[in-house]
């Protein structure tokens, strides 16, 4: 342990790929605090409450689908680590593929969707409303939005985190300016935060095809045609590996939709003070996923090379550097949560609702540091029924909580989403033990191959 913790070598290797993912992720909970701040400094609750139900719809369907980035990533990574180029441009072709395929699935079946949502939803008429505004809109950027899925993922396992860094980065201020522009300069309110993102969605998505062909393909692999011809041969098998990540995700969006929609039922000013602490949420999460991210790409690479001895370095030295950012940000929220408060909403009911929930925000970090690592380590050996597994556990407890405490209200549902995500924690980390101990992590590898 200790020989991995003086390994310079090792650490810039973790931050090469980290660091960029770190940067550039925080600009997807920035532009969710954008949204929150522009919408947030209208003259009702409602407007904000809208966008937040409706983002959380959204939110809910194309990240079910975030098998696409978790098993573009694990599959690319072992192929690149066993140095077979095929192999990584046919899982970038297969991805893609299913990528526009569910994306028309999800246009087609939009409005069914939409009036599943709201026939159970307790939100008042008016944040119905404006959810309904933004999610009509944002879904016809599911193409876009999926396909950037599969790129991100490939790029990752391909051990290139600078793309995906100005992938993201630039997607997001495209999508900031244009919230600007549309909703305080032309007064478009929550259709003009929906078109901006829907924009930004199909300018990343350009951007980033453009980035991987010049990064990489057109030049290792002429022959386009008869690569084109084999896609659809594997397709089957890489849904079959991916069911158990989509039940993974599908836990875990109810337990978020859950706690939005619940707390819609618990007045506008909860819903609207709930959407500014889970943009926080968000801003931990997408902030460690970076440390994920690199914890993906090098337990691959380590997987698909067969180097037991560099997948353990890479664990040592991924979590040590997560403690650190998960203690950083613990005290930034403790410190400086009411002042960032304030700069999202200037309502005084919001500010006074956000502040009482703020030391659950603050204990967020320290607890769900592990169970983004963990996640990291199964998604790069593309072992999702664990991952399944953990979270069916994680989901039972957040609901048990839930019936247990549900007479506090907000502080209940609050108190239920720490413990969800520390037993995702917990349990993935009984099952990494046992494994470990087993060394089935590289024989699955071999198995892969």
């Amino acid at each position: 342990m200790l020989a991995a913790l003086k390994d310079v070598t090792l650490h810039r290797q973790v931050f090469a790929l980290a660091l960029p993912m770190v940067l550039s992720n925080i600009t997807v909970p920035l532009l969710g605090l954008v949204d929150a701040a522009v919408i947030g400094h209208l003259e009702h609750a409602w407007y904000l409450g809208g966008v937040a139900v409706g983002g959380t719809m959204i939110s809910v369907t194309f990240w079910l689908l975030g098998f696409l980035r978790m098993a573009t990533t694990g599959l690319c990574a072992q192929a690149y680590g066993a140095s077979n180029k095929k192999a990584q441009a046919m899982v970038l072709l297969q991805g893609l593929a299913l990528a526009w395929g569910l994306a028309l699935l999800l246009i087609l079946c939009h409005r069914l969707i939409a009036g599943t949502v709201f026939h159970f939803s307790d939100a008042s008429d008016a944040v119905k409303t404006y959810a309904d505004q933004y999610f009509s809109i944002r879904i016809w950027g599911a193409p876009a939005a999926l396909a950037n899925f599969v790129i991100m993922g490939w790029l990752l396992g391909s051990q290139n985190a600078r793309l995906p860094m100005w992938l993201l980065i630039i997607t997001n201020s495209v999508n900031i300016l244009l919230d600007v522009v549309f909703v305080l300069g032309l007064g478009w309110q929550v259709k003009g935060a929906a078109a901006a993102s829907v924009i930004a969605e199909y300018s990343g998505m350009v951007l980033g095809l453009s980035f991987v062909s010049r990064q990489w393909l057109v030049h290792a692999l002429p022959d386009w045609r008869k690569l084109l011809n084999q896609v659809g041969q594997g397709v089957d098998r890489l849904l079959r590996l991916n069911r158990d990540i989509f039940l993974r995700s599908l836990c875990l969006q109810l337990a978020f939709s859950f706690m939005t929609f619940q707390g819609a039922s618990l007045g506008d000013n909860v819903v609207a003070a709930n959407a500014v602490l889970m943009s926080f949420l968000m801003l931990v999460s997408y902030g460690m996923d970076g440390f994920a991210y690199a914890m993906e790409a090098m337990v691959g690479k380590a997987i698909g090379a067969r180097n037991r001895d560099a997948l353990g370095r890479t664990l040592i030295s991924t979590t040590f550097w997560s403690l650190v950012i998960a203690v950083l940000m613990t005290l930034a929220f403790s410190c400086f949560g009411p002042q960032i408060i304030s700069l999202i909403s200037d309502i005084p009911a919001v500010q006074s609702e956000a502040s009482r929930y703020l030391p659950w925000l603050a204990a967020v970090p320290l607890v769900s540091m592990w169970c983004f690592l963990l996640d990291g380590i199964f998604i790069g050996a593309t072992r999702g029924r664990e991952m399944r597994n953990s979270m069916f556990v994680a989901t039972c407890t957040f609901f048990l909580i839930w019936q247990l405490f549900h007479s506090f209200g907000n502080h209940a549902l609050w108190a239920a989403m720490l413990a969800f995500l520390g037993m995702r924690g917990l349990s993935l980390a009984a099952i990494f033990v046992y494994q470990w101990q087993k060394n089935i992590f590289l024989e699955e590898a071999s198995a892969n191959k």
